[in-house]
Order: C-alpha cells, then structure tokens, then sequence
C-alpha cells in the first residue's frame, strides 16, 4: 500500500516522535519511519492509529490514483516566501460526511462574495464545541440563522425543556438574536475563498 503518511507528517511540522507520541498507545519514532517508507507493511489498524495522532481521516493517508497532489512551490511566512527546505505536496481537500456549506452571495463581516463556508454539522450534545465560532442555524420554514455563537442555555435537560442559542449576526450594528431548541447546527471549519 502506498501512503502519504510522510508528506502528512510533514505538511503538520511533526517529526517522527512527535507522531510517534501521539499514537495511542504511543509507539517508537522508528517504526513511524518503517511505515513512513514502506520497509514495514502498514496494516489498517497502524492507518488508524496514525491518523488519529495526525488529526486527519485514515483515507487522507493513503494515495489514490485519481486523487491529485500539488507541489508545495514556495512556504510564505512573515519574512516572505520561500523555496520549501524539503520536497512537500499538499492534497486537496474533501468534505467529511455531515458537511454542509454556506454560500456567500453578498460580502458580509469578514467574508466576500463567491466564499463557501464549510460547517460541520453537530447535534445538541455537541453545541458547547462551537462556542465563539460561526455557526449555521436552521429555524422554522426553511429559514436559517449565521453568526457567532456567544452564549448557550442547556436544553432538553431543563426541566421545562428550553434550550437556547445567543447568537450575533454578522455586519455592524447587528442585535443579538436567540434561536430555541435548534434541531442541530452547522459550525465553521473551512473557508473555500476564490482569489
């Protein structure tokens, strides 16, 4: 099997250590090399385990034939850009399943028009994750809510089964709206922004 366990570690600035740490349970900077490079078979639980400890998807880690790689050309910092130290290649993205997207028509706080806003779907139990972050709201009719989440009531734990969502609208001098008992909500992971 061919991966990109190699590229992924570095495209995160992890050294082999720092993977090897991570795993759970933690293994030996030299076996993260003999996966990294083939000269031991990487099996599908040491694919988990890898990815879990690269905070990416299993199916990240391995090439796919129609999948394109895009060479790393140059790493911008605050000093400019520069020639990369080492060879590197990025894949491009794919949404998880649960995403849902937001597209941007009219530019509104900071994004422009043509961005796509990328939401991971959560369900109640999950609402605290998204705590000052954008979020997507569905309401009744079809109609839907985005702005920050900035406070959060529990919900079907009350007993008199509210549960409300503090959000603030993007644009200036936008008031505080409040959203009960939303079914799930869409918070913001990625921005797709055209140039």
């Amino acid at each position: 099997m061919i991966t990109a366990i190699r590229e992924v570690r570095r495209a995160r600035g992890l050294t082999l250590d720092d993977v090897a740490r991570r795993c759970v349970p933690p293994t030996t900077a030299q076996t993260i090399g003999r996966l990294e490079t083939g000269t031991r078979t990487v099996s599908v639980g040491w694919l988990n385990r890898i990815a879990k400890a690269l905070g990416v998807e299993a199916s990240d880690l391995v090439r796919v034939a129609d999948r394109p790689e895009i060479p790393v050309a140059a790493v911008l910092d605050g000093g400019g850009a520069q020639a990369p130290r080492r060879d590197a290649m990025l894949t491009p993205v794919r949404a998880e399943p649960g995403t849902v997207a937001v597209s941007v028509a009219g530019g509104i706080g900071d994004y422009r028009t043509g961005d796509e806003i990328w939401c991971r779907r959560l369900d109640p139990d999950d609402f605290a994750a998204a705590l000052n972050r954008d979020v997507l709201v569905p309401r009744p009719g079809g109609r839907f809510l985005f702005g920050r989440l900035i406070g959060r009531e529990p919900g079907d734990r009350t007993p008199d089964g509210t549960g409300r969502l503090h959000l603030l609208p993007l644009g200036a001098g936008a008031r505080q709206q409040v959203v009960a008992d939303p079914a799930w909500i869409g918070c913001a992971v990625r921005l797709v922004r055209p140039l």
